[in-house]
């Protein structure tokens, strides 16, 4: 497996001079990108954590330390929400939806078939839900041997009229 150094930003963060290189080992996917990265997760980035996993640091390849977690109520930046039925996800995106900025991400992750995990959630289920709302779909990605991650950000014409 290849290593990858992580940006500067998030050393600063954690407290490292630039000399002491932070270390992650990528692992999710045959893309060789560490998860942290293919979310779009920087130590400034305010996320929202929705019935994740417990060891959703480790999952995202960071420290806890490094993840700038939101409340459940503050504003946030990004929100990933875990899903394994749909009904959850119609209330969550709802949910979050309402209160996405407009330059924000919502990350949909729902479990891999290869994951034999109990599911009525794919891929299309979550663009099916996601579109009538104005939301689009930019980004998949894998984000463990269990989970899959769909990103959503609002049309082009609701991002140049939202605040």
């Amino acid at each position: 497996m290849q290593r990858r150094r992580l940006h500067e930003p998030i050393e600063r963060a954690a407290g490292l001079a630039s000399n002491q290189p932070m270390i992650r080992t990528a692992s999710a996917g045959y893309s060789g990108t560490p998860v942290w990265q293919k979310l779009g997760l920087t130590v400034a980035t305010r996320v929202l954590v929705r019935h994740a996993p417990a060891d959703y640091a480790e999952m995202v390849e960071l420290d806890e330390a490094e993840l700038t977690l939101a409340s459940p109520r503050a504003a946030f930046d990004l929100a990933h929400v875990f899903v394994v039925s749909a009904t959850s996800l119609k209330t969550e995106i709802a949910a979050l939806a309402k209160r996405l900025p407009a330059s924000g991400v919502i990350w949909v992750s729902w479990p891999k078939k290869s994951a034999k995990v109990a599911t009525d959630v794919t891929e299309g289920t979550v663009r099916a839900v996601a579109l009538p709302l104005g939301l689009v779909d930019v980004k998949v990605c894998a984000i463990d041997a269990v989970w899959s991650g769909l990103k959503l950000v609002w049309r082009r014409e609701r991002r140049a009229g939202k605040s």
